[in-house]
């Protein structure tokens, strides 16, 4: 009985043969192991140095979605792509169309739209590009095309009613031929330079005379162009020479009043487009905020 309990609990291994052999396929185990791993880790794509990811295939390949999706510097004398009307709509239109602000016609109203449709194309795409009372020229938005703004007339009238074409870009080579029409009659000038530049030569006693220009600016801007909302309080508008509604905007400084006549602002504030929709320089954009901050101080 003894016997047999004792021979249940001997080991496998009985013999020196049998030793080699398990000590054998342990180091076997471990060595595959070991290959195993490393051909893992070598198959792996590698980052930085000591691969092929800085290489510039890998690099252009990398960035070629983002190139395709049009977030690359470009070309400015490449011929401008106008837009259609549904993105002009959407990008500058909609800001007062889509809400009916300051009077706007809302896109679908064909009541609101009718005696507008009833004036005609022409009359219509002449008060977009040009402004009318609390429209401005170009919806605020001076670098649009006039053909821009034709077809988002077109594609805002046609929600409503109309049955306008929208227009064809034009020609380019109409463009070049004005281009070269306009660029003639450069060698006048010239010769006119001297002349220029002699009348201009008192400049010491000139600086009042500017100062008095810049605010005869202001005041010329502001009545043919901020006085349309600044007026009447318009679109969340200040108006003019109101102290209360104008004492939180001047709290923020001169350069952030800047920077919203410039450039426009859309906020819970109110709506204000880029120069108050006109193509005045900056110099009398700023005469102009001076203008109206200096009528509630």
């Amino acid at each position: 009985m003894s016997d047999a309990h004792h021979s249940e609990h001997q080991s496998f291994i009985r013999t020196p043969k049998q030793l080699i052999a398990a000590v054998a396929g342990f180091f076997l185990v471990i060595v595959i192991g070991i290959i195993l791993l490393v051909s893992f880790a070598t198959n792996r794509q590698l980052t930085g140095a000591g691969s092929e990811t800085q290489n510039a295939e890998a690099v252009t390949a990398r960035l070629r979605p983002v190139a395709e999706a049009g977030f690359t510097l470009k070309d400015v004398n490449a011929p401008k792509v106008l837009q259609n009307g549904q993105a002009v709509y959407t990008a500058v239109c909609a800001a007062c169309h889509a809400t009916g602000a300051a009077g706007a016609p809302k896109l679908g109203d064909a009541g609101a739209w009718s005696a507008r449709i009833a004036q005609g194309y022409d009359t219509l795409v002449q008060h977009a590009v040009n402004g009318i009372r609390a429209m401005p020229a170009k919806g605020g938005n001076p670098d649009l095309d006039d053909v821009e703004v034709a077809r988002a007339v077109v594609y805002m009238t046609n929600q409503s009613g109309a049955k306008f074409k929208e227009p064809e870009a034009p020609a380019p080579v109409a463009k070049a031929q004005a281009g070269s029409t306009n660029s003639a009659p450069t060698a006048p000038s010239a010769a006119a330079a001297p002349s220029a530049t002699a009348a201009t030569a008192p400049a010491p006693t000139a600086a009042p005379a500017t100062a008095a220009a810049d605010s005869n600016a202001g005041k010329a801007l502001y009545s043919a162009t901020c006085v349309a909302c600044h007026g009447a309080g318009i679109a969340g508008a200040p108006k003019f020479g109101d102290k209360a509604g104008w004492a939180p905007r001047i709290a923020q400084g001169s350069n952030v009043l800047y920077e919203h006549a410039l450039k426009g602002f859309q906020g819970k504030a109110g709506v204000m487009p880029p120069k108050g929709g006109s193509n005045a320089p900056d110099s009398d954009v700023k005469s102009a905020v001076d203008y109206m901050v200096a009528a509630v101080k």
